[in-house]
Formats: C-alpha cells, sequence, structure tokens
C-alpha cells in the first residue's frame, strides 16, 4: 500500500522472451490507466530468467533473478505470470506459487491443456486464482467470455481457427501465392511460423488449445490427450483449388462438439462453405465460433499470436485478479461434469476426396459401388482427364466416419485407382 493509500499488486514474470517483455512493456505504459481506473498499482518486482544475455535489456538490471524460491517467495510478490512454456517446470514453479499465497496468470496452453485439472484443484484447496486467458486465443477474450458470459447459453458447438501459422500458409494457398511448402517458407521468414513448426502444422498446438475450450464449454475436463488431431502438412495446393471450386475455403478447424450427451473434440483440416462465418478469417488472424440453444451463432475474432496481443490478454487477467477479493467458483475450474467421449469412429462427417484413377469405362461405377455397399452417398463430382489417367474429385454427403473409411479402404484396393485417396472433412 502506498502512503497516499493506493494498493500495490507486486507482479513477478518468470520468463522474459517475446511475451514475457511485451507483458513488461505494457504494464510501465498503462500503469497509471490501470491505477486510475482500478485504484490498483501494478509494478514488475521480479524478472525470473535464466539467460544472462537478457539481464538489463528491456528492464532494469535489478529486476532479474535466476532463483525461482526467492522471487516466488517474496512478500512483495502477489500475482505470478508464468511464460516460460513447457509442464513439468512450469507447474513445479506453480504449485511452489499457490503454496506462497500467490495468485498465477498463465499463457501455457501445453500446461492448462495436461495438468489443469491438478492445478485447479491446488488453487481451490489453496484458495488462489489461477488465470490463462492469454493460453487460446491471444487478445480474442474467448474464456472470459465462454466461462462468465455464457455460463447459461447451452453451448453445443465450437469452432476454433486458433493457430495462426496454418491460417497463414492455408489462406495463401487459398490465394495462390504457392503450395505448402513455398507458403511454410514464406511464413516462417515473416515470423508467422518457428523454425520447426511440427507443433503449428502438425496441429498439436491446435489441439491443446480444443482441449481447453472444450472443458469450458461442456463443464466437463478434456484433456489433450482425448483430442485427436491431424495438421495441414498433406494438404496440396490441388486440394484447395478443387475446394474453392466446389464453394469452399481449407482451414485447420478446431470442432469440438456435443453430440447426444458425448463430447467430440478433434482438430484437423476441413473444408468450410464460403458462407460460413470462418471462412472470411484469413491470414493470422484467430477465431472461435460458438453455437447454443440460447444464443443461436456467436464468433469471437481478433489477433491471436505474438508478443502485444497474448500480452493484452495476460495484463488483463493480472487486473481482474487484482481487482477480485477472494478466489471463487469462476475463478478456478468450473468442470463439475464428467462427460463420455463419443468414439471417433462413430462421429458423421461428409468429405471431400480427390484420386488418380485410370481413364475408362466402368471405374466409376466400382468406385460407386463400393461407396453404396457402405452407404456413402455421392454430393458432387469433378472429373478431369490427362492422357490414361483422370482425377476424380468427389464431395460426399455425410456419414459415418467408420463406414466411410472402410470404402476408402476397399477402393484403394482397386486396380483402377493409382494410389491410396486423399481425404478432407467438411465442416
Amino acid at each position: 500500500m502506498n502512503e497516499d493509500g493506493t494498493r500495490v499488486v507486486g507482479v513477478v514474470l518468470l520468463g522474459f522472451g517475446t511475451i514475457g517483455s511485451s507483458v513488461y512493456r505494457m504494464i510501465e505504459k498503462e500503469w497509471e490507466s490501470i491505477l486510475e481506473s482500478t485504484g490498483v498499482e501494478l509494478r514488475v518486482v521480479h524478472i525470473l530468467d535464466n539467460d544472462p544475455a537478457k539481464v538489463g535489456v528491456g528492464a532494469p538490471a535489478h529486476l532479474f533473478s535466476s532463483d525461482p524460491h526467492a522471487v516466488l517467495s517474496d512478500p512483495a510478490v502477489d500475482v505470478v505470470v508464468e511464460l516460460i512454456g513447457g509442464v513439468e517446470t512450469a507447474f513445479e514453479f506453480i504449485d511452489l506459487a499457490f503454496r506462497n499465497g500467490k495468485d498465477v496468470v498463465t499463457a501455457n496452453k501445453q500446461l492448462v491443456a495436461n495438468r489443469g485439472a491438478a492445478l485447479f484443484d491446488l488453487a481451490r484447496d489453496l484458495g488462489r486464482q489461477l488465470r490463462f486467458e492469454a493460453s487460446v486465443a491471444g487478445a480474442v477474450p474467448v474464456i472470459r467470455v465462454m466461462r462468465e458470459g455464457m455460463f447459461a447459453a447451452g453451448l453445443d458447438t465450437v469452432y476454433g481457427i486458433v493457430n495462426g501459422t496454418t491460417n497463414y500458409i492455408l489462406t495463401a494457398m487459398y490465394e495462390g501465392a504457392g503450395g505448402y511448402s513455398d507458403t511454410l517458407a514464406r511464413a516462417q521468414e515473416l515470423g508467422y511460423a518457428e523454425a520447426d513448426p511440427t507443433a503449428d502444422v502438425g496441429g498439436g498446438d491446435a489441439a491443446a488449445k480444443m482441449a481447453i475450450l472444450a472443458s469450458i464449454a461442456y463443464r466437463s475436463r478434456v484433456t489433450m490427450a482425448d483430442v485427436t488431431y491431424e495438421g495441414i502438412e498433406a494438404v496440396s495446393l490441388e486440394d484447395v483449388q478443387y475446394a474453392k471450386d466446389f464453394g469452399f475455403v481449407v482451414k485447420l478447424v478446431g470442432a469440438a462438439r456435443l453430440i447426444d450427451g458425448r463430447v467430440s473434440v478433434r482438430v484437423h483440416p476441413a473444408l468450410v462453405p464460403r458462407e460460413h462465418l470462418l471462412a472470411s478469417i484469413n491470414g493470422s488472424i484467430n477465431a472461435v465460433y460458438l453455437q447454443g440453444d440460447a444464443i443461436g451463432e456467436i464468433m469471437l475474432t481478433g489477433p491471436g499470436a505474438g508478443g502485444d496481443p497474448t500480452a493484452t490478454a495476460v495484463v488483463a487477467d493480472i487486473v481482474t485478479i487484482a481487482g477480485t477479493e477472494r478466489a471463487g467458483f469462476l475463478q478456478n475450474c468450473s468442470c463439475y461434469r464428467n462427460l463420455e467421449f463419443l468414439p471417433e469412429n462413430l462421429a458423421e462427417s461428409a468429405f471431400f476426396i480427390r484420386m488418380q484413377v485410370e481413364d475408362r469405362a466402368g471405374v466409376l461405377a466400382q468406385i460407386s459401388s463400393i461407396f453404396g455397399e457402405h452407404g456413402v452417398s455421392i454430393e458432387s463430382m469433378i472429373q478431369k482427364g490427362h492422357s490414361d489417367e483422370a482425377e476424380l474429385v468427389l464431395i460426399t454427403y455425410p456419414s459415418v466416419e467408420e463406414s466411410f473409411f472402410r470404402a476408402i479402404d476397399g477402393i484403394a484396393g482397386l486396380s483402377c485407382v493409382r494410389s491410396r485417396p486423399m481425404t478432407i472433412r467438411v465442416l
């Protein structure tokens, strides 16, 4: 407490990379505005980082420390901001922070998706707050909206474009800027993709975020292990352009659905109808589409990555903690249900299919026969001939995926089919 009665909230930053440095700058820049609007002065009192090259760069040298026990036990610290990433060390630091009477803000999606239940239980038992808005969609306040504004909305569907790297790549492919490899290289040049982009392009990043969103939407714990995911590495320029011809846009979509009381959470490339709200989300922008009985359709969109957008969410969580007198239900875990998961093979979907076949009479009849045996119906088709080979592109009506993939296995075994068909789900 200052002499004038102003409440001081001491903050420690665990990690001083892109996000940590952005949080520090934002607090320094906006502290007066925060003070005037909340009556709270935010003050960074420690920065924990083991890299000596960062000491004094972007913040005064005296703030830096490499001793987690010292900074996490300091009575001057009220809020711990975890930005180091990873799971085990981050969990240990947050555990120590809670036991020392600190509240916590984290941007760590992997931690929340994999160890969230244990952290929420610990926070509840010790009467502390754990906030994690920045873990999903950067500056887009989707967690706050879902947890506190839609508690009674009856959400049954959550679709997310929650990875800016893949959305940038697929947007560039749609606009004709090149194939997957070329557009990935361009994304790396622009800083939208990491040197090792596996977590992004492989779907793992989006899977962790969808586990968090599904847990909130259905009040039932979903971990990353419960999410089936695939990335965009196999999506070709031809797939994207054919989808365009059919009136679709290809996106990496996280899909959480409540189906007959069971939860299904998946991440996969999907053909999105051009008229759907998600189809307009381009470049590195993130979006979360919500559908429920009481709300109809709502979509939240904005910058989902980068230092400043993520720092905005982090600082907002710090301010919220500072303005909340005690931990409560909405501040901690709201997963009070224990819903079953829908078996993957029982999900239903329409599909886009592209295959190379012999260009001769009777081929389509063989393929149609196998689809018919498995209850799969064709909605539309494009066929293009190339010498003695034809490229066959189909869109199916929705069917049970177990039956669909049995049909694909059968078709792949036909002598007239040159290679296993490429399949992409249709939203």
